[in-house]
């Protein structure tokens, strides 16, 4: 199993899917790696070559990806929330920050739904008997 930026790349799969592993590399950026290396898109990847894995490590090693990508990523998130930007905001409040409407959807961002007000029947009863209880002392 190759290890290229610090991530095992997956051999049974082809190469241009298997370097999506990687954060920060897409399929568009896989195609100019593949390009500038010379190595074949449908090659898989225990069938490459030591070269050929040398090759795809020095392209990416140009590139920023993994840890050095999700530090300039949260730096970014970090300028917007310190200088009171409307987008840092929304980042904090962990809603989305691109104008996307959040009456309905964003359940992705904004995570399971949270009934307020509504109690269950077993909870209710719970609730009422405590307050008797409380009531008859």
């Amino acid at each position: 199993m190759p290890r290229i930026a610090g991530i095992d790349i997956p051999e049974k799969k082809r190469i241009d899917i298997a370097l999506t592993y990687i954060y920060g590399i897409g399929r568009t950026n896989v195609k100019d790696v593949l390009v500038k290396t010379g190595v074949n898109p449908a090659k898989r990847t225990a069938e490459l070559t030591a070269e050929e894995v040398s090759k795809l490590q020095k392209t990416i090693e140009s590139m920023k990806v993994e840890g050095d990508l999700r530090k300039q990523v949260n730096q970014n998130i970090t300028r917007l929330k310190e200088i009171g930007a409307y987008r840092g905001s929304r980042h904090s409040k962990g809603l989305p920050a691109r104008g996307q409407r959040t009456r309905t959807n964003a359940r992705t961002k904004r995570g399971k739904r949270v009934t307020i007000g509504a109690l269950k029947k077993e909870v209710l009863a719970k609730v009422e008997t405590a307050k008797k209880e409380e009531e008859k002392k």
